[in-house]
Formats: C-alpha cells, structure tokens, sequence
C-alpha cells in the first residue's frame, strides 16, 4: 500500500488490536476487513457494537487522511440493523463530501453473506485544509 496514503493511520495500534487488515485506501475512500474472534463477542455471543464501530471507525479514518492532511473525527455516529453471520467483516468507506475545513463519510459494513449489518456516518476536521 502507497505508504504516503497510509502514513497517518499506518501505526493505529488499536486497529492492529482488532485485527483489522487494510485491503484498499485512496483519497476518500477505504476498505478493510476484520476477522471475528472469541474477544470480539459481547455477553450473549455476537459481535461487540464496539468492535464494528472501531472498524468503521478506522476505514474512516483512512479514507479522510489518505487525502494527506491530518483529519480528526468531530462527529460520528452508527446504525446496527442486524446480527452479522460468518467471520469476516468488510467495512467500506467513501466520501459524501468535503469542503476546506470538514469531510463527510458514509461506511458500510458487511458480513461474509454481503448482507449490510451496519452503516457510520461520519465527519472529520481537516486540520490542514487551508
């Protein structure tokens, strides 16, 4: 991977903690996979909401920084419509737009049926956006 893409969220210790594997990132857009684990499940044996939103979480941010400017989420919020099935997760990332100063991102995440388990919305500062 380009490494000028990734150098802002290449060392994001809590994503490697996850085990979430970066597939594709370009300016504006992301796509990684994370694979389901026993430490990924909550009380009742399904997937943590905390995992899948750090997962979208960081396609969001990879997308947003891949554009080289530091960006910082201000606002972000996630939908679960349903229980995910098998052991892989994709999350995808992709800009909704983006002025001087603020990026909007939409994140689609998918489990191994193609199924959408969840959508994150999100906003990033461009800290370097003249």
């Amino acid at each position: 991977m380009n490494n000028d893409i990734t150098k802002h969220t290449a060392n994001d210790r809590f994503a490697a903690h996850l085990g979430i594997k970066l597939l594709e990132a370009g300016p504006g857009y992301a796509l990684a996979e994370m694979e389901i684990k026993e430490h990924h499940l909550n009380g009742v044996d399904v997937v943590h909401g905390g995992a899948i939103f750090g997962l979208a979480d960081f396609v969001f941010a990879v997308a947003c920084n891949a554009k080289g400017p530091v960006t910082l989420a201000v606002n972000a919020s996630i939908s679960y419509f349903k229980a995910p099935k098998g052991k892989i997760l994709t999350a995808e990332a992709r800009e909704v737009t983006s002025s001087r100063k603020l990026g909007h991102y939409h994140v689609d995440i998918r489990d191994e049926d193609k199924e959408l388990i969840a959508r994150f919305t999100g906003t990033g500062y461009i800290k370097g956006g003249n």
